[in-house]
């Protein structure tokens, strides 16, 4: 008897352990359940999708049934879209058209957030605010501890993220404390920094995009924001390919497959081609094995391998700049780009080729000399960059151990740094064999 016992326990195991790889359907939960009634009042047909929460991915939506390529994945009417209308028609909206200068479309909405979140239970907005993220991870709330872990070209970008945000809420205290006739409370204890951050976080990584016509009340930033309740918890996959756009005659914003789905699978949805490091920087999270996905050099890194006794240095780095060859230089899945190869050749130039550069940016093989040097001096980049990532990656593994506090901001950079580090010792491989050839 024994024997069966334990085969149905290992059967029921197997079961659960299939469940979980599916994801766990959450839609017994209270939010969930207030989340899709609210929805209903304002015109959503229930679709095929469930909220679950998913191994690799967290929380998602997965199909109770399998999809075609052509399908419609969901159809969320207009009213269930927060957009600047949506504020406008608030009790903001007064204060919003009397404020000069004008706002933005941006704090329109931050400032609706914030406001929503602060009435709590008189929020008619309270069963999808209730569903939003608490606390967010792009590089804007990363503590600098963990920002400095990033790869340069990164870390200037989330540091320019801070820097925006803060200088968003330094330029638009006087705007908040215009609202204080709304509010028993202090406007500067409600609108403060920790709340703006969370709002911008949340326009920034879950609003669709749809154009808005502009209005006078509005500054001159594109009106392109809207937050979609319930759509917003589909997940990104790069391997996916959807369309989505807002369907003037039904005045639904749709979303169309153009991929395959299984029953009980999760349903992705693709937010562009965009690489992992774009995709920390606008969502806050990682893609593995990511098509897309590349490792930047800095020009600082590139020009450390050339002699500063070159007496046509500073020319070819001109001609660089000049056409846009210092940015975007990259290593991806296929080796070192076109780009990176290109600015490696102009500099590897001799004094008799040098009036060629022209050519080389053109596509051009000016010397078997001039080829061989690019793919070399590639090479010792892509072996810098290796043994720079396996040192973070070091950094990283002690500072899980000492600062329990960060340890899922840690593994964020750990994946990016670990998906590089794959994408770098591919790449050594390649010019290995590139090498090898010429």
């Amino acid at each position: 008897m024994k024997k069966s016992r334990g085969r149905t326990g290992r059967k029921r195991r197997r079961k659960h352990l299939k469940s979980f790889m599916h994801g766990v359907n959450c839609s017994h939960k209270l939010e969930y359940i207030k989340l899709k009634k609210w929805l209903k009042e304002r015109g959503f047909e229930d679709s095929n999708l469930r909220p679950a929460e998913f191994w690799e991915t967290g929380r998602g939506l997965m199909t109770t049934k399998a999809l075609q390529t052509g399908d419609l994945i969901i159809s969320l009417p207009e009213k269930c879209l927060l957009t600047t209308g949506t504020v406008l028609s608030s009790c903001l909206g007064g204060h919003i058209v009397k404020w000069k200068p004008p706002v933005s479309p941006l704090l329109a909405l931050c400032t609706f957030l914030i406001a929503e979140k602060h009435a709590g239970e008189k929020s008619p907005w309270k069963p999808y605010l209730d569903v939003l993220p608490k606390t967010y991870t792009c590089p804007a709330c990363l503590e600098p501890d963990v920002i400095n872990l990033l790869p340069k070209p990164l870390k200037k970008k989330a540091q320019e993220q801070k820097m925006m945000i803060q200088e968003l809420f330094r330029s638009s205290k006087a705007f908040f404390s215009s609202l204080q006739p709304l509010f028993a409370e202090n406007t500067g204890t409600i609108f403060n920094y920790s709340a703006l951050e969370w709002a911008w976080c949340t326009i920034n990584t879950r609003t669709i995009y749809m154009k808005h016509p502009h209005r006078e009340c509005f500054s001159l930033e594109p009106d392109v924001y809207a937050l979609a309740p319930y759509l917003d918890l589909l997940n990104h996959s790069p391997n996916v390919q959807v369309k989505a756009e807002f369907n003037e005659q039904t005045r639904n914003y749709e979303i169309w497959t153009n991929t395959q789905c299984k029953k009980y699978q999760e349903v992705f949805i693709c937010y562009g081609p965009h690489d992992n490091q774009r995709l920390l920087l606008e969502y806050g999270f990682v893609a593995m094995d990511n098509p897309h996905s590349s490792v930047y050099v800095s020009p600082d890194t590139l020009l450390k391998y050339f002699s500063p006794l070159d007496k046509q240095r500073k020319a070819k780095v001109s001609i660089l700049k000049d056409h846009d060859y210092l940015e975007n230089l990259t290593f991806g899945w296929e080796g070192p780009s076109w780009r990176l190869l290109t600015a490696l050749k102009v500099l590897s130039l001799g004094a008799d080729e040098f009036a060629c550069w022209r050519r080389i940016l053109l596509g051009d093989v000016t010397s078997a000399r001039n080829e061989q040097q690019a793919l070399g001096t590639a090479a010792k980049i892509c072996q810098f960059l290796i043994e720079e990532t396996q040192h973070v990656l070091l950094q990283i593994s002690q500072l899980k151990r000492d600062k329990e506090n960060l340890k899922t901001h840690l593994a964020l950079v750990e994946m990016l740094r670990s998906e590089d580090l794959r994408i770098l010792q591919k790449s050594a491989e390649i010019l290995c064999n590139l090498n090898l050839g010429t």
